[in-house]
């Protein structure tokens, strides 16, 4: 008999493991809470203007070839994925700017502008990523880490890597201008993790990030969410949208069926969660006199991700000489930081990342307008901040820094909008305490110490996904797919 197997959630985590368990033989369904597929990697389309809802940097483009290459096809047969020339360009508060991208002599000179000296330590910097590249994206991003002796055994080799380091601090070790620490620490908020207290192996982004550039896809992310959805349906995977999970049904150490909307059951062997793994051990598992003491323990201690206010935005004038993506930095940085992920408090000293799609792809905009999304970190949840109450006041803080700074005249220019804020993700997307990322990638939430791929309660429950390994963003939640792959 050929096995069953039940993926919770579209995220690329769900869409890239049915594909895989599907290219194993496995009878694969897909269900999805939404009517559309992509978890938060959603499309939103208000009027002329369609908004890519979450993910928008794509690092790694050969993960999603190998999920074609899986059945034979080609991904360009499917969707255009084109490298940028310019990755990012940060705007400082006093109005100095920075333009990263792959090119080394231009880095040479937008490090130059702030500091000669900080030049080659830049270059070291980019050395020492390199080794933890090796060790943290080749080496562990697919490998399971579901017993203690496997991750002890790696112990000695994170050690010499400094994992000990935050990514801010080990930045700080090669490089001295405080502006250039920034640009350089940044990467652990692209997975929800602080500069200041994420493990330094979450620098390897940095190397990553030099090895395949950086990309886009024509017609926006939620094309390559368009691509596996045909992918999919060509290879016999069976999808059921509108279809939320409201119970995961087990017996002893095995789960047996999943409930859809309170009432359809839906038998299977395995189940496998692209679905936020604290979420779904909280709410949906009843039988939770399964969990012993340790997973109780490791339940409570974990700490979360910031939360996430999205604001989605069309402007009737073009703004051309705004990068696709745009990093703006407040005045403070560790404090600002420790508002958000320690106090859990709103601050007026905002920083924000500023997505113009149609700085690459004039069809996201209508003709002579554009189409942005500004992300805003902010508390998760546990800060209890009632957006209802401050949502638009917020909106409104967040425009006029933008017309202060990257978007002037942007307040007389909106001519379509919506925002999104932690409620979304918490009631929405079904994350716990509406973090935007899952739990945040600290040394003491990583590798053995995440929720593990393949469940520490039940035996044929799986994860994928953000709060499993290897962790958040595009590379990660696609390389857990991998991960599964090994171990079922």
């Amino acid at each position: 008999m050929t096995k069953k197997v039940i993926v919770i959630g579209s995220g690329f985590g769900g869409l890239a493991s049915a594909l895989r368990l599907k290219a194993k033989g496995y009878d694969v369904t897909l269900v999805e809470k939404h009517p559309d597929l992509g978890g938060r990697a959603r499309v939103f389309k208000k009027g002329s203007f369609i908004y890519d809802g979450g993910p928008t940097v794509i690092t790694a483009p050969y993960l999603f070839e190998e999920l074609f290459s899986l059945f034979n096809k080609k991904i360009s047969d499917y969707v255009k994925i084109v490298p940028l020339d310019l990755w990012y360009r940060f705007v400082f508060s006093d109005g100095a700017t920075f333009d990263y991208s792959g090119n080394e002599k231009s880095m040479e000179k937008e490090i130059k502008k702030f500091s000669e000296k900080d030049y080659q330590g830049y270059q070291k910097l980019v050395r020492f990523t390199e080794k933890i590249f090796d060790k943290g994206f080749t080496d562990l991003s697919d490998k399971p880490f579901n017993n203690l002796s496997f991750m002890l055994k790696q112990i000695p080799a994170l050690l010499n890597l400094k994992s000990y380091k935050s990514v801010y601090g080990l930045v700080s070790s090669y490089i001295s201008n405080e502006k250039l620490r920034r640009v350089f620490s940044m990467h652990p908020l692209l997975v929800g993790g602080n500069p200041f207290t994420t493990t330094s192996i979450y620098a390897l982004i940095l190397f990553l990030e030099k090895k395949w550039g950086i990309h886009y896809c024509m017609g926006g992310t939620g094309s390559v969410v368009k691509a596996l959805e045909k992918l999919m349906q060509e290879e016999g995977v069976k999808i059921i949208k509108d279809a939320e999970v409201t119970e995961i049904v087990s017996n002893n150490k095995d789960v047996k069926a999943i409930k859809i909307n309170k009432s359809k059951v839906i038998n299977c062997d395995y189940v496998v969660c692209n679905s936020d793994p604290p979420n779904v051990y909280k709410n949906l598992i009843k039988s939770q006199n399964n969990y012993n003491f340790l997973f109780k323990e490791k339940m409570k201690r974990m700490d979360y991700s910031m939360g996430l206010f999205v604001y989605y935005f069309g402007s009737k004038k073009q703004y051309k000489d705004v990068a696709h993506h745009t990093i703006y930095f407040g005045k403070s940085y560790e404090k600002h930081l420790e508002k958000i992920f320690e106090k859990k408090v709103l601050s007026d000293d905002i920083s924000y990342y500023l997505h113009r799609p149609s700085a690459t792809d004039p069809n996201m905009a209508p003709d002579g307008q554009d189409a942005f999304y500004v992300l805003v970190p902010v508390p998760n949840n546990l800060s209890k901040i009632n957006w209802s109450n401050e949502g638009d006041k917020f909106k409104n803080l967040v425009l006029d820094k933008m017309d202060k700074s990257v978007l002037p005249g942007i307040k007389e220019n909106v001519v379509n909008d919506f925002y999104l804020t932690p409620d979304y993700f918490e009631k929405d997307l079904a994350t716990l305490h509406g973090s935007g990322f899952s739990i945040q990638p600290k040394f003491s939430q990583s590798a053995y110490f995440r929720f593990h791929n393949q469940s520490e309660v039940f035996d044929n429950l799986y994860f994928v996904g953000a709060g499993t390994h290897p962790g958040a963003g595009m590379p990660g939640v696609i390389s857990s797919a991998k991960v599964l792959d090994k171990i079922l």
